[in-house]
């Protein structure tokens, strides 16, 4: 999913998370039941994943028409991701787990493509909806990295098959350590419709090949 920094000087590696365009990430996270790794150009460490299957995926479906604010929307594959803060108009592929228990990432040699993880919720359903991307390659930066610079109250916004659009707002944008990932708190079961955009960040480990810590930001559907 990125560019091995190892395979960069320093100085490259530093400037461009320092530079305009905010900190440069892998995604990646740690979650409740089931590994799954961060993937790429480097070769991380596989963590625990999100739960195969939520409960919370068979909410209450929306009455037919145009959707209205907070309403709970039926299950439906997301086809694209709209956060116009930060300009990422991306699509989407759909993202499992593999044999292994871990998450197969999206082709790598796309930097504007976000992933789904198709085993939870989909973004609109009542529960938590997991979406992940990368952020930088072996050749540029990709459609996370500026991920970093969302605040509470930003809008994004998820387009489905079925027609329909999610809207969703930031309630916070959060920084954890990787060997202290708050599982239950970021993959847990929702009461309403959330969201959960997943990177990785902080300091590059040349030692793993992995970063130290996850970005999560957290939003829901209004």
């Amino acid at each position: 999913m990125a560019a091995d920094p190892s395979a960069a000087s320093p100085a490259s590696a530093d400037d461009r998370r320092s530079g305009s365009g905010g900190r440069l990430t892998l995604w990646g996270v740690a979650a409740v039941l089931l590994a799954f790794s961060l993937f790429g150009g480097h070769q991380p460490t596989g963590e625990p994943g999100p739960p195969r299957a939520s409960s919370a995926g068979s909410g209450a479906a929306a009455s037919a028409g145009p959707g209205q604010p907070g309403e709970v929307l039926p299950r439906s594959t997301p086809t694209r991701l709209r956060i116009p803060a930060i300009s990422v108009d991306a699509p989407f592929t759909t993202l499992a787990l593999g044999s292994s228990g871990q998450l197969e990432p999206p082709p790598a040699g796309d930097t504007n493509l976000v992933g789904w993880y198709a085993d939870g919720v989909s973004p609109g359903e009542r529960g938590t909806a997991i979406i992940a991307g990368h952020v930088d390659t072996v050749t540029s930066a990709a459609v996370f990295a500026n991920l970093d610079r969302l605040e509470a109250g930003d809008r994004f916004s998820v387009e489905r098959a079925d027609g329909r659009t999610a809207e969703f707002v930031v309630d916070s944008a959060e920084t954890f350590a990787k060997d202290d990932f708050p599982s239950e708190r970021v993959y847990a079961d929702a009461d309403r419709p959330e969201a959960r955009l997943i990177t990785c960040a902080g300091d590059y480990d040349r030692t793993v090949r992995d970063y130290t810590d996850n970005l999560v930001v957290f939003a829901h559907l209004v």
